[in-house]
């Protein structure tokens, strides 16, 4: 599992011209799920993220986490994340899970967020053509991926 987190003063999801989903100060975390990610990542992943402290204390120091600040959160399902550009010029997304697998494992991400975080995690929607903007605080952008676990 691969999350693209941004640390953002807002960001939103519209789809076919109506807003589905908007937040203010927290993470935006694009999530790309392959086909050998299980539970287990789903645990590791959203624990690393709950507990991430980039957000400025009264020091202005990035010292807080989303549970220290209360900040929102906005996922968004991206497969692209797990392209692969070893050969030619078009990428295979060969690693990439399908709907089949990807959509519960990505509800479990969400649920797991929620819980951890006692709030609820607004989403955009699984495989539809998405315009995601956002507003980057800092700008602070990390990339996490359960496998790697660096």
């Amino acid at each position: 599992m691969r999350a693209v987190i941004q640390r953002v003063k807002e960001a939103s999801v519209t789809i076919d011209h109506n807003k589905v989903a908007s937040i203010g100060p927290g993470f935006l975390i694009l999530l790309g799920i392959e086909t050998e990610d299980n539970p287990e990542d789903i645990d590791w992943l959203s624990g690393k993220i709950a507990r991430l402290r980039v957000f400025s204390d009264e020091n202005d120091a990035m010292n807080l986490s989303l549970l220290d600040s209360g900040g929102d959160v906005l996922v968004v399902s991206q497969f692209t994340l797990h392209a692969s550009t070893k050969k030619g010029n078009r990428p295979s997304f060969i690693k990439a899970a399908r709907p089949e697998t990807a959509i519960p494992l990505y509800e479990e991400f969400v649920a797991s967020v929620e819980k951890l975080l006692g709030k609820q995690v607004q989403t955009g929607e699984f495989g539809a053509m998405m315009d995601v903007a956002l507003v980057n605080d800092g700008p602070v952008t990390i990339v996490i991926d359960s496998k790697q676990r660096e």
